[in-house]
């Protein structure tokens, strides 16, 4: 890490790039937009925002940084991603375009949209591990699911069976929705939308131990 207070990037392609930043500069770290190979290497870890998948996996190969992305999170470098990040991150996704990239980092298969359309949008708290001071406020917007988790994938949040808000979560319910692998963690929410920084304060503290 370069020195005590950890630089983090967010990847500015797509997505709650200003919302991601706050919440990063509220745990003491510093915040910068990454668009280029050459902040990637700048950063000790990068946040992947959410957005559409596969507009923002076309966007990497435009601005060079799919390889470049590949290789640190290979190598190491945290990495947190949400929504579109998380499916990202995955090692394979269902109900992707054929031409979608994949950045690798976690060992899980992910159902992208797996929660339906804008209209299914909705929210409710999650008991997440590693988390303290209670439940977390998840907010889940065209979000995706983990179908499938990898020996060395911890499931840090699922969808309860009732929601907080007394919804019926149908197909939903005890699906993963936090994972972390190693350095790599991914949300299928948005907590950068809810005023809840404690989830960007868990990566920043992985940034830190890195």
């Amino acid at each position: 890490m370069t020195g005590a207070v950890p630089t983090i990037g967010v990847l500015a392609l797509q997505g709650d790039v200003r919302e991601h930043a706050a919440a990063l500069e509220a745990t003491g770290a510093k915040a910068v937009p990454v668009r280029r190979p050459a902040e990637l290497a700048a950063v000790d870890g990068l946040v992947i925002p959410g957005g559409e998948s596969t507009t923002m996996s076309r966007l990497l190969e435009v601005f060079e940084l799919l390889d470049p992305l590949r290789d640190r999170i290979a190598d190491g470098m945290p990495a947190y991603g949400s929504c579109a990040g998380m499916i990202l991150l995955a090692g394979e996704v269902l109900d992707g375009r054929p031409d979608q990239k994949q950045l690798g980092g976690l060992d899980v298969v992910v159902r992208r949209n797996a929660f339906g359309r804008q209209v299914d949008s909705f929210e409710t708290d999650l008991a997440f591990t590693g988390v303290e001071g209670g439940p977390v406020r998840a907010v889940f917007i065209r979000a995706p699911w983990v179908e499938k988790t990898g020996d060395d994938v911890e499931v840090l949040a699922a969808v309860p069976a009732v929601t907080s808000t007394g919804k019926d979560p149908g197909a939903a319910a005890g699906r993963p929705v936090a994972v972390r692998q190693g350095t790599v963690i991914a949300t299928a929410f948005h907590p950068e939308l809810t005023g809840d920084g404690r989830v960007h304060a868990l990566f920043a503290d992985v940034v830190r131990q890195s």
